[in-house]
């Protein structure tokens, strides 16, 4: 293989029909470092929305345990993209988040908000910092993978194209972002989780890193100093750097899912999808938590 021929099998692929196909090559063979990172930096985002980072700190799951609580987000976002949307581990999946999402008072326009980041924050920071861009197939595909999963977990009024979904988190994050000390609680666990990935005598430097990377507008809604220049340019420069390097290897021959990453460190023994997440009282009057998307016979592509 060559070092795009992953791409030319992307433009063969029609985004509409084959999102799914399209999506787990750039997600698993093409930027599975950088699809990792950018969704860490979405689900980072959120906490900035004071609705939501109150209701993480509130839960108390962020803060008191952090690694369970990204290992389980990781792990089942991961089985959708691995098996697709009729295969019984991605619906099990499926079941497991919206359980846990209706076990609490969460608005729709948050739950739109949450899944546009999964879309934009992505195209963004492989643009920023991938060994390519990111196709317009791709974009198209990103829109249609998380139009579809939105669908079953019952969003309403979801945007239908990859500019739609960049208009709506801009226009939400300029409206909502705003200092609460739930969801600065909540930032600081995250960064502490990211930072004991590494020898502690790394913690600061990991922990310097991440707000190098972070916009202004997250940094004062967590009331966060703004890091110095030197120490932006030096985490963007060397994310630069990595790009052309990995631009200069072969093409992943195999994919790479977040299950296989190392920072997935609470299930050495493997793991039950139905098993994983939280188990909250549903709330009363609430409707049993199931996917709203009739499912049928699972399609060739949903089962690799």
């Amino acid at each position: 293989m060559k070092r795009f021929d992953w791409l030319k099998e992307i433009r063969r692929l029609d985004p509409e029909k084959d999102f799914l196909r399209i999506y787990r090559i750039t997600a698993t063979m093409e930027f599975p470092w950088d699809m990792t990172r950018a969704l860490e930096l979405a689900l980072y985002r959120t906490y900035a929305v004071p609705s939501i980072g109150r209701l993480l700190g509130a839960t108390g799951e962020f803060p008191d345990r952090t690694q369970k609580r990204y290992d389980d987000t990781a792990l089942l976002l991961d089985a959708v993209v691995e098996h697709g949307f009729d295969h019984e581990s991605g619906r099990s999946a499926i079941r497991r988040i919206n359980q846990m999402h209706r076990g609490y008072d969460i608005s729709n326009d948050d739950m739109r908000y949450v899944l546009s980041t999964f879309v934009v924050i992505p195209g963004r920071w492989i643009d920023t910092y991938g060994w390519r861009r990111l196709s317009e197939h791709e974009r198209h595909a990103l829109a249609a993978y998380y139009r579809t999963l939105g669908r079953h977990m019952g969003i309403q009024d979801i945007p239908r194209s990859y500019a739609d979904f960049q208009h709506y988190l801009d226009d939400y994050e300029d409206a909502h972002f705003g200092w609460d000390e739930g969801g600065r609680r909540v930032a600081d666990a995250t960064l502490d989780l990211m930072a004991s990935w590494y020898p502690r005598s790394l913690a600061p430097l990991v922990r310097g890193a991440s707000l190098a990377l972070l916009d202004d507008p997250l940094l004062r809604a967590f009331r966060y100093e703004r890091p110095h220049p030197a120490a932006r340019a030096l985490a963007h420069g060397a994310l630069r750097a990595r790009a052309k390097a990995v631009r200069l290897l072969p093409p992943r021959r195999t994919p790479h899912y977040v299950r296989q990453n190392p920072e997935i460190k609470g299930y050495p023994n493997g793991y039950d999808i139905a098993a994983l997440g939280t188990f909250p009282q549903s709330r009363a009057g609430a409707k049993t938590p199931t996917c709203p998307v009739p499912h049928g016979r699972p399609t060739p592509d949903t089962t690799e």
